[in-house]
């Protein structure tokens, strides 16, 4: 695939680290294979986590090539980028197309990247998994690797003002690949999901105590942190999607 923006952009991305002083912690890196298809599934706490879950394979020099909603392709500055870099167009109301998309780009060898909550954990903790990871993977014939990421959500997230101060820790957790077979999709997330619930506890408690003292907001609640429970998180997302959608209805209406 032809990639006259990706390098660039990467060169950029990583003086921008360099700028901000960010300390990189990862590990399992050598789990993304060098060549062939390989589909990346990637917890999602912020809104630049495509950005840095893109460095689980820069070791392997691989360009991963990531599953995004749709909105991000129809921003005029956005989309063309998202487009130049060879990226996936998601519309959450019907996913088949980019599935069909993902498993083309698996299958010619590409590395793909996936979030299977869909939408950032305001948690910080994992949401339930849609099984279109396992799916695609399956379908495609190509290994199924977990990915953790963890500090982003310190960055910019939902509900709190973005902070790119200097000095913050970003970590990077590869886990082993999986192979799915699609025999049972279902049975098979919830696999995904157990590998990376350990994945992210560990991560979680590797992480550096003096960047997430108890109360912090970015820590989840079963950790001391004041980040809202599963159940509370679930809550302010379904007031989410009502606020929007009545955004819609108003603008439909001329109001």
């Amino acid at each position: 695939m032809r990639d006259l923006t990706y390098p660039p952009v990467i060169g950029t991305a990583k003086t921008a680290f360099r700028l901000l002083g960010q300390r990189f912690d990862m590990t399992g890196t050598e789990h993304v294979s060098r060549e062939g298809g390989v589909l990346l599934a990637c917890n999602h706490i912020s809104y630049v986590d495509f950005i840095y879950g893109g460095l689980a394979a820069n070791p392997s020099r691989r360009r991963v090539r990531f599953m995004a909603k749709r909105e991000l392709f129809a921003h005029k500055l956005s989309g063309p980028l998202m487009r130049s870099m060879h990226h996936i167009e998601v519309d959450r109301g019907a996913g088949e197309a980019s599935a069909r998309t993902a498993v083309e780009y698996l299958r010619a060898g590409e590395a793909v990247g996936i979030f299977p909550e869909a939408t950032i954990s305001r948690a910080m903790e994992l949401k339930e998994f849609k099984t279109g990871a396992v799916r695609i993977a399956a379908e495609a014939g190509v290994p199924l690797v977990p990915v953790i990421l963890w500090g982003t959500q310190r960055l910019i997230t939902k509900d709190h003002p973005r902070d790119f101060s200097r000095g913050k820790t970003i970590a990077i957790r590869v886990g082993a690949p999986m192979h799915p077979t699609g025999a049972d999709p279902v049975a098979e997330t919830a696999q995904l999901h157990a590998v990376m619930t350990d994945l992210l506890d560990a991560t979680i408690r590797a992480y550096p105590d003096a960047e997430q003292p108890p109360g912090s907001w970015w820590l989840p609640a079963s950790y001391g942190g004041a980040a809202p429970t599963l159940d509370e998180a679930a809550r302010l997302d379904t007031e989410e999607r009502r606020r929007r959608a009545e955004r819609r209805a108003n603008k439909e209406t001329g109001r």
